[in-house]
């Protein structure tokens, strides 16, 4: 069955740097878009990165700039890349991939960041 595992997050500093991580289990072979979500305490959930088949690249206004969003098909996995963060990247951040094949949508488990000042 397929499942996201995400790994990177944890507690930095305002101004440092943490690298997301978000890899596909089980037979994938084709994957059409792959998206960073994050949601704080008491708001939506927002959209932060995305990146789909062809490398093409979305960014949310506040994270231009200082996050980059990578895959690698090879693996299934898709990363991100944050730096100068500030407090307010505080969130819980999911990672989603639209699946070709086999189709289907995926949502990873979360993984906490949190940004100290």
């Amino acid at each position: 069955q397929v499942q996201l595992v995400e790994s990177g997050g944890g507690l930095v500093q305002a101004g440092g740097s943490l690298r997301l991580s978000c890899a596909a289990s089980g037979r994938i072979f084709l994957i059409n878009t792959m998206t960073w979500y994050r949601q704080a305490p008491g708001k939506q959930r927002e959209l932060v990165a995305r990146i789909g088949s062809g490398g093409s690249t979305n960014y949310a206004d506040s994270v231009k700039g200082r996050f980059t969003i990578s895959r690698d098909n090879a693996k299934n996995t898709v990363y991100l890349q944050m730096n100068s963060l500030k407090p307010e990247d505080t969130a819980v951040y999911y990672c989603h991939f639209d699946v070709i094949r086999p189709p289907g949508d995926y949502w990873g488990q979360g993984t906490q960041v949190t940004v100290s000042s």
